[in-house]
């Protein structure tokens, strides 16, 4: 082994054992109930959202644009977990209706990480991937005044078919 890829396999080593020291980790766990807000950014890092509730606070963990999940988490008064969800399902999109403001979206599936504007300045698309066995993404479009227009199922670009093998269109 040369001794340029000695040290590259000591530095990767070294970063994969302090993450998992750290504890790290993609998404939280009914374990976590009760743990305090600090313990919870130790672990995921800073969220996408933050936002005061009548409760406590609410962090958003938006884990796109390639992730399939968005965290929703909960705390008290006394900055402790009361409760999390993963909101990136086919029952949270159901909710998503014409008329709703842009941010009453985010409220309920977190933010877009893909956002694609439309032309004739119409507003935009969001486009959020979650975990399916279809090759689908939901959108949601939103006019230039923050309001949705319509939400649904979309292909996305990696899953566009190309019927043209032979060019002869």
């Amino acid at each position: 082994m040369t001794p340029l890829r000695a040290l590259l396999v000591v530095l990767a080593t070294a970063t994969i054992s302090a993450c998992a020291g750290l504890g790290y980790t993609y998404g939280p766990t009914d374990a976590w109930i009760g743990v305090t807000r600090s313990e919870v950014e130790s672990r995921m890092g800073l969220a996408s959202i933050q936002k005061p509730t009548s409760m406590g606070t609410r962090l958003t963990y938006a884990r796109g644009p390639y992730g399939r999940h968005t965290y929703i988490i909960d705390f008290d008064a006394h900055d402790r977990l009361v409760q999390w969800q993963q909101v990136l399902t086919e029952q949270q999109f159901q909710k998503i209706l014409p008329g709703m403001t842009a941010g009453a979206v985010e409220d309920l599936i977190g933010p877009s990480l893909e956002k694609t504007t439309l032309g004739r300045q119409r507003g935009e698309v969001w486009s959020y991937r979650f975990e399916t066995p279809f090759c689908i993404w939901f959108q949601v479009e939103i006019d230039i005044s923050g309001v949705v227009r319509s939400a649904g199922h979309g292909i996305p670009p990696e899953c566009a078919r190309d019927d043209d093998w032979f060019g002869m269109r």
